[in-house]
């Protein structure tokens, strides 16, 4: 697969890096990028082939995404703002709904747009010189790609109040101390440190790599009678795999499993 705006390779078995890639302005979000993040994760979506995991980063040293391209929407009418959004939000559903675990590798400022890639992964990992903020206050907008849902189940309804009212740009180490990001690593080691973590996913499971993702989201939403409900409908989907009979036969073997995702 190639994109005009994405660039992507395979560091380790199993991983695919996806890459931001407009440094040139910051990996700003335009029209084309929205179009080929749909695009990919919509194949994703549909097959997600050998890949056990994902990670998405941007390419540079400055940016992982500055958030939308303002010299774009610059004159637009207010008819195709809308149209245009309708695609921006749709490409970020389509990254939401991914079956394969998607870490972001936030490597610089995470901006508008760009602060809300990061917040739809399943988790993420900065640079300790990373940057956050949702400015869209400042532009007479608000968040609207999951900025305004997936902050507040981030780091509270009251705190996620204040940074989006106020547009405030935060730290790597204060979305670590929020819950916002899992782990802050030095600029020169997140590259490594996010390989590492993906390559550990990718050894599992990925049967049961892909259902206990889907448990954790849809049981996060509803109540826990109701979470258990849908955490043992995807139990069951594993037990008739061969995946799960290599798992056993690997560990009484002492040997590592052979999973191949049947």
């Amino acid at each position: 697969m190639t994109y005009q705006t994405l660039l992507l390779d395979t560091p380790a078995p199993h991983v695919l890096r996806v890459s931001f890639n407009r440094p040139e302005v910051r990996n700003a979000l335009n029209t084309q990028m929205a179009r080929d993040v749909l695009s990919l994760f919509q194949a994703l979506i549909l097959d997600p082939a050998d890949h056990r995991c994902l990670i998405l980063t941007g390419a540079g040293e400055q940016a992982f995404c500055a958030g939308g391209d303002l010299k774009e929407r610059n004159g637009m009418t207010d008819a195709a703002w809308r149209a245009q959004h309708v695609l921006f939000e749709q490409a970020f559903y389509a990254l939401m709904d991914c079956p394969v675990p998607v870490i972001a590798a936030v490597n610089g400022s995470a901006f508008g747009g760009g602060a809300e890639f990061a917040l739809a992964c399943d988790f993420i990992h900065a640079a300790d010189t990373a940057r956050f903020a949702l400015t869209e206050t400042r532009l007479g907008i608000i968040p609207g790609c999951g900025g305004t849902q997936n902050l507040p189940r981030a780091v509270g309804a009251r705190r996620a109040k204040e940074l989006i009212l106020t547009g405030r740009p935060f730290t790597a180490a204060d979305a670590a101390d929020w819950g916002m990001v899992n782990r802050v690593w030095p600029a020169a080691e997140l590259a490594q440190g996010v390989l590492e973590t993906a390559t550990a996913i990718a050894v599992g499971g990925p049967i049961a790599v892909r259902q206990a993702k889907r448990a954790i989201s849809l049981g996060i939403e509803t109540d826990l009678k109701t979470g258990l409900a849908l955490e043992v409908e995807a139990y069951n989907r594993t037990i008739p795999t061969e995946d799960r009979r290599e798992g056993v036969a690997a560990f009484n073997e002492k040997r590592p499993a052979r999973f191949t995702g049947a």
